[in-house]
Formats: C-alpha cells, sequence, structure tokens
C-alpha cells in the first residue's frame, strides 16, 4: 500500500492474460545465447558503470540480453535504440508492455509482467510507454509513461512515473549538500545564509542536517579553527570524484510534472503537479512519505521525511526538518526549518527556527532571525530586514515561545527571552529583552515600552500550559532524530528567571532610591539586591506608586516601565518551585526508598547557570564546550558521531535536570542543606500552586464563556452551546483537572514513604 496522504492507496496488481510468457519460441541468432552475460563488462576496477552498480547494490547477474524475438518484438512496437545490446532485461520480461520509447546509453530494465499499479482511483499498466529513456535503471514493476526524457535515474520497484516533461542529472549535482565535487562551477560550494542577510552566519546544507547543527555552525563564528572542521566534516560526507546517479526509491508517484533535474527521492514520495525541482533531496520513507504537490518550486534544498510541500510554495536553499509543512504560495529562502513546524502564505527568509515553528498568514513577514521554537507569528508581523532598519546586517534573536502578535513590526537588531509575547504596535527601536514569559506593548501615549513580566503564568494560563500538551500531542516524527525539550519550565527558562529576578530587585531599588532624590553613584549592587527584595516580598505599601523602570530594554528615549513587578516577582518564585518540585517528584519516583538526606547527597552540588537551546535540546555549555573541543580537535570527525554525542546528552539529561532542580530548590530555601522539613514544606507548597495552575487554567478559558460580548451573534445561550460547546466540555481544561488530581497523589505517596522509610 502507498501511504502518500489521506486517502491515497498504492497498490501493484497482478493478472493473468491469454498468451503465458515463455509460450513463444523463437530461433536465437548465432552465438547470443551462448553469450554469458558477464562479458559484456570490463573487470570491476575498470567498470564505467561502478558507482552506478554501487548505488543500485544490484548484483550483475541479475541483467541478461535481450533475446532476438525480444527485439524483433520491441522495434515493431516502436521502439528505437542505437545500441541494443545496451539494454539489459530480468529474466521476466514482456516485450508487449515497452511501446513507442527511444532508449539510448546502458538501459537496464526490471522485471516487466502483466500487471498494474493502481494509485488512488487512477490504474497503469506496467512497462513503458511513449518515453525517452537515457542510461537509466528501472526496477521491478514499475510504470513509466509519456515521459518526455529521463536520464541517469535509478527508479526503485513498483514506481509510477507518468507525464512528465524532464527528469535528468547534470555533472555537477550535489542533491542539495553543500560540499563540491570537481566537476561542478560551484567553486566554493552551496551555502545557506542563515540569521544574517550578509552571510556572515552561513552554512552548508548536508543529507541529515539538524537544526542542532546549524545552530553550532552559524553561532559560533569567531572559533575559525571550528569553522574549518565544519567544512571539512561536510566535504568528507560528499563523493567528491563524480557526480552520483539521481535516485527514486521504491513505490512512488511521479506524475503530471514539469521538470525535476539532480533529484535523489526517497521511497514511498508522491511528486505530483511539480513545476521545478533542482538539486534537491526528498527524503521519505513508508512510515512517513513526504508529498510534493501542485506548482510547487524547489531549488538546492533537502526535505525530512513526512514533509508535505503544497499549492504553488517556492523554497530555494533550504533545509527542512521531519514532519514539517510548506503550503499556500510560502516563499523559503536560505532557512533552515526544524521539525514539527508548519509555514504557510508567508515570506521567511534568512532565517534558522528551531522545532514546532507556527506561521501561517500571508502578510506575515520573517527575515534574518533565530528563532528558538514553540513560536506563532501572527498576521501582519513583520519582524526584522532592512525595512526598518538602515542596515541589512542585522538579527533578531527570540528564545523558544517567541510570539509577535497581529501587525506587529519589530526592528533589528533585538533580542528577546522565551516566551515572550508582544502586543499590537510599531516598534521603531531595538530591544533587549531579558524577562522570559513577558507581555510587552507600546505605550499609546509616550511610545515607551511597558513590560509586564510572567504575564503567562499570572494571565495567560490555558495557554501556557496548553503549549507544551500541544507540541508533544504534534509531534508527528516516525524518527526522531532532534531530541527536542517541551516542558515550557526548563533549565533554559528557570535560568532566564533567575537572571530576571535579580533584575527586577535591581531596578526597584534603584526606583526606590531615585523616588527619594537618593543619588544612586556609589550603590552596590549587593546593596540593590537586598533591598529590592524587601520591597518585592514585603508589604505593598513600603512602596505605594512606585515605578519601576528599566532603560536597558530597549533604545528609545522614551521611558521603559515594568508592569506589575511585585506580582511578576512572586509569579517568578512559584515557577521556580513548581519547576523544583515536579523534577525531584521523578527521581522520588525512580528511587522509591530513598530519603531526604539521601537525596540531597546524590543531587547536590553547585548549579549549573549556563544553559543553550541547542535546535530544541537543551544543553548545559560545560558539556556544549566539551562538544565543541572534540569537533575542534577531531574527536568528533563526522555528523554521525556529532549526532551520538548529541543523543548520548540527551540520555543524562533527565538526571542533569533533576541535579539543577535540587539546586534550584536550595536557592530558593537558602540552605546548604535540604532538611527533611523544608522538603516537606516544599511539597505541600507545590501541591498549592498545582491547585493554582488548574483553577488559573479554567479560569483564563472561562473569560471566553463569560465575556457577556462573546454571546452577540448568538439568539440565546443554547445556539451558543451548540457551536462552541460549554467549559465543562473542553477536554484540555478536563486534563489540567485530572493532572492535579494526579499530582496530589503523587505527592502523598512521596510523603508517605519518607514517613515510612525515615527522613
Amino acid at each position: 500500500m502507498y501511504a502518500g496522504g489521506r486517502g491515497a492507496s498504492f497498490r501493484h496488481v497482478n493478472f493473468v492474460g491469454r498468451r503465458k510468457l515463455g509460450q513463444v519460441k523463437i530461433r536465437a541468432t548465432k552465438g547470443r545465447e551462448e553469450r554469458p552475460t558477464h562479458s559484456k563488462f570490463p573487470p570491476r576496477s575498470k567498470d564505467e558503470h561502478q558507482l552506478r552498480n554501487e548505488q543500485t547494490g544490484v548484483p550483475q547477474k541479475k541483467w541478461r540480453f535481450l533475446l532476438p524475438h525480444e527485439i524483433r518484438a520491441l522495434t515493431a512496437n516502436g521502439n528505437a535504440c542505437e545500441d541494443w545490446d545496451k539494454v539489459l532485461v530480468s529474466n521476466e520480461f514482456d516485450p508487449s508492455r515497452i511501446r513507442n520509447n527511444s532508449f539510448s546509453g546502458l538501459v537496464r530494465v526490471g522485471r516487466i509482467t502483466q500487471s498494474m499499479i493502481e494509485y488512488n482511483d487512477s490504474r497503469r499498466h506496467v512497462g513503458i510507454t511513449n518515453s525517452r529513456i537515457v542510461s537509466c535503471d528501472i526496477g521491478d514493476d514499475c510504470a513509466v509513461h509519456d515521459v518526455h526524457y529521463l536520464a541517469h535515474y535509478l527508479v526503485g520497484n513498483r514506481t509510477l512515473i507518468t507525464d512528465v516533461d524532464d527528469m535528468h542529472v547534470t555533472r555537477n549535482a550535489t542533491f542539495g549538500n553543500g560540499g563540491i565535487i570537481e566537476a561542478s562551477p560551484k567553486k566554493d560550494g552551496l551555502w545557506i545564509e542563515l540569521i544574517n542577510e550578509s552571510g556572515g552566519r552561513a552554512v552548508q546544507p548536508f543529507d541529515g542536517m539538524l537544526p542542532a547543527d546549524a545552530y553550532l555552525w552559524a553561532r559560533f563564528r569567531d572559533d575559525a579553527a571550528l569553522q574549518q572542521r565544519f567544512i571539512e566534516i561536510t566535504q568528507a560526507q560528499l563523493d567528491t570524484k563524480k557526480a552520483f546517479y539521481g535516485t527514486i526509491g521504491e513505490e512512488c508517484v511521479i506524475r503530471s510534472s514539469r521538470i525535476i533535474t539532480d533529484a535523489a527521492i526517497g521511497s514511498h514520495c508522491l511528486l505530483e503537479g511539480v513545476n521545478r525541482i533542482s538539486n534537491v533531496t526528498i527524503r521519505s520513507r513508508e512510515d512517513s512519505p513526504t508529498r510534493v504537490i501542485d506548482g510547487v518550486e524547489l531549488v538546492d534544498g533537502i526535505l525530512g521525511c513526512g514533509s508535505n510541500v503544497l499549492n504553488g510554495c517556492k523554497a530555494m536553499r533550504f533545509v527542512l526538518g521531519e514532519n514539517t509543512t510548506l503550503k499556500n504560495g510560502a516563499r523559503l529562502l536560505h532557512c533552515v526549518l526544524g521539525d514539527n513546524s508548519t509555514i504557510s502564505c508567508c515570506e521567511v527568509l534568512h532565517n534558522l527556527l528551531f522545532p514546532s515553528h507556527e506561521q501561517h498568514h500571508n502578510n506575515s513577514f520573517l527575515i534574518a532571525s533565530l528563532v528558538g521554537g514553540q513560536s506563532n507569528l501572527a498576521a501582519g508581523a513583520t519582524v526584522g530586514s532592512n525595512h526598518n532598519s538602515r542596515a541589512n546586517d542585522g538579527e533578531i534573536m527570540a528564545g523558544r515561545g517567541f510570539w509577535p502578535g497581529l501587525s506587529t513590526s519589530l526592528k533589528h537588531s533585538s533580542r528577546f527571552a522565551s516566551f515572550t509575547l508582544i502586543a499590537t504596535g510599531t516598534y521603531p527601536y531595538e530591544i533587549s529583552l531579558p524577562l522570559p514569559f513577558s507581555l510587552i506593548s507600546s505605550d499609546p501615549l509616550t511610545g515607551g515600552l511597558r513590560v509586564m513580566p510572567a504575564y503567562w503564568w499570572l494571565y495567560n494560563m490555558y495557554a501556557l500550559m496548553r503549549n507544551t500538551w500541544k507540541f508533544r500531542k504534534r509531534d508527528g516524527r516516525k524518527a526522531k532524530l532532534q531530541n527536542i525539550e517541551f516542558e515550557f519550565l526548563a533549565p533554559d527558562t528557570v535560568e532566564e528567571i533567575f537572571i530576571a529576578r535579580e533584575l527586577l530587585e535591581v531596578w526597584t531599588a534603584e526606583a526606590y532610591l531615585r523616588d527619594r532624590g537618593t543619588p544612586l553613584e556609589g550603590a552596590q549592587k549587593k546593596d540593590l539586591l537586598e533591598r529590592g527584595r524587601a520591597l518585592l516580598t514585603g508589604p505593598a505599601s513600603d512602596m505605594p506608586g512606585l515605578v519601576v523602570g528599566a532603560e536597558s530594554i530597549a533604545r528609545t528615549k522614551q521611558p521603559t516601565i515594568i508592569q506589575k513587578p511585585r506580582d511578576a516577582y512572586r509569579a517568578y518564585g512559584q515557577m521556580l518551585l513548581y519547576y523544583a518540585v515536579t523534577n525531584l517528584l521523578a527521581y522520588h519516583e525512580t528511587h522509591k526508598d530513598a530519603s531526604t538526606a539521601a537525596m540531597a547527597q546524590e543531587l547536590s552540588g553547585l548549579r549549573q547557570s549556563r544553559w543553550e537551546n541547542v535546535g530544541g535540546q537543551i544543553i548545559a555549555r560545560e558539556d556544549l564546550e566539551n562538544i565543541l573541543k572534540a569537533i575542534r580537535e577531531g574527536t568528533l570527525d563526522n555528523w554521525e558521531s556529532i549526532h551520538s554525542a548529541y543523543d548520548e546528552l540527551w540520555e543524562h539529561y533527565p538526571g542533569d535536570k533533576c541535579r539543577h532542580a535540587f539546586a534550584t530548590l536550595q536557592c530558593l530555601t537558602a540552605v546548604g542543606s535540604l532538611s527533611h522539613a523544608q522538603w516537606t514544606a516544599s511539597l505541600d507548597e507545590a501541591c498549592k500552586i498545582q491547585e493554582y495552575v488548574r483553577d488559573q487554567v479554567r479560569e483564563t478559558r472561562a473569560k471566553d464563556f463569560e465575556n457577556t460580548f462573546r454571546h452577540a451573534t448568538f439568539r440565546n445561550p443554547k445556539e451558543m452551546e451548540a457551536v462552541v460547546g460549554t467549559l465543562n466540555e473542553n477536554d484540555f481544561v478536563r486534563l489540567v483537572e485530572e493532572q492535579t488530581a494526579a499530582f496530589r497523589k503523587r505527592i502523598e505517596n512521596i510523603k508517605e514513604s519518607l514517613q515510612g522509610g525515615g527522613k
């Protein structure tokens, strides 16, 4: 069966005709049948088709010469060939299925029998008709019809190719890879100019490239030795001696298309109505078929398994990850797009986008950026490019969870912490926002910036909690090559929270001193942190009407105001405790007899405060430096070994996260060693926070049902209920309620085990 899309089916149907093969006997030309089939080929060391044979992996003894009666039948059927000795066939060969073709070069044809290939509601006979075939291998039970030119391709078994203008392979084909071959006129190879339009962060693509690979290559540009190693490793993956033949995998469907050149196509792939494919690798498997349909143009790129490129999209110099979608006229140039991402109806140029990026609107515009994934660009968002800046070499860098709202305009160069939500507005100045989970908006009166830290936790809990569930549910990858952290609270965002709390303490103390006319010159950071912490955690009456500003966030003369700093500070503290206890629960459940002292002994240590989002995988900076050192020194000398290093870190990541969670809890309790009483109190507090999460999820979703203006289009409440349902029917609200009950039960079990096993 062909798995190329919903409702699609692919079948190879056998049937028996009146005349069976082998019943007709014709006397052979003298000497032909006695000639050994392998005598036409020189020794392997001198075989001009050696590379082709290596690619097919099919023994030469499979092929045989045409018999005299087969040649006469082929000629009678309107076929032409310069030298019939260069047309080799398999033992099961029915010449009646070969009609009106022209053959040139060495052509090898697999099994041709009285059978059909069925795709959806159409059937085509196995065989070759009305086509010109040059130097190709055609697999068993293939149907090749009305192909004007098919040259230098190795076609897999049970593949259907019909109504194609031109399919050939050139001498300089790299199939979307960035290496250099001797015959290529591109002496510097193929490069994708990521993040920066000037080309200063360009990388060379390769089959199997992960967002993590692109990140390391594009990010550490100041390390010349490392950059040279990346080039050498990538070059080593490509055969530099000669170009490969193009490949088409088993059970592919290619039909009604114009030009397909220099393509390596995986099995079970569907190409239909294609305008142009040139120098592209299309990865595809039976469990993850790739589809390219309707007016698509792809040049110099690599598609991951399970990708869908549909409806007039254009892509040039790109790498698409697993389970990605381009549709509805999207324009993608010089980009690496992470797994599980969807881009539709928009323009996306010079970007490195980590997994789960969503961009669906035809008037959104994303240029020259690094986005950490789990992101969403609303309609009318204009992010980056020199359309709103004088320079063409600026950049936008944003952590995961980046969400510019409707008709947002941002200027590069700017940087945003994780889970930044940007309200509608024009921001004609650079922004460097270090506060995660924030809402930023433009003050309509002053033109300055307003920032509400921890906005997601305070006012948008439904969306925040749903993100993790949504991204995990939409992970349709069968082979998970890129490791991805889906939790919104992880070491990277937690460390951003620690930085944000310190900044709030300093800014609050400075605002307090400034409000009282106390000069800031000479103020020690330690004193500012202590005063700010006391103000943010003490009675609200200690800072009545205090306006907290942050001059370092935006490059504008207008004020930047921090909204609700006390609420944000408390929310950040809840998030830290929730993260710590949630991960330590997992430790206790795998160490059921562990006491608090045993947990402290195993997990204690300095808090690792530097973590990086590397293509979606969260890696401690120390571990990342070790990988870079191994690449630089040649210990990791190919991309496969580098990927294995990622995987090894991923295996240890749960333990690393537990140690980081324990250190986080120690920082919150401000003790050197966590006592049993403190751990029990933390469990109780985490249970209260989980109940707060449950309540906030329901309340934030309830606003959509309780808002009287939402009732305006309905005749009565019953009609509204029939259309949008009820709050109690919301699957995710019910899921969080179930999770809260399970969370409480887990904590009760751990407290019981601690009481029974000692403190």
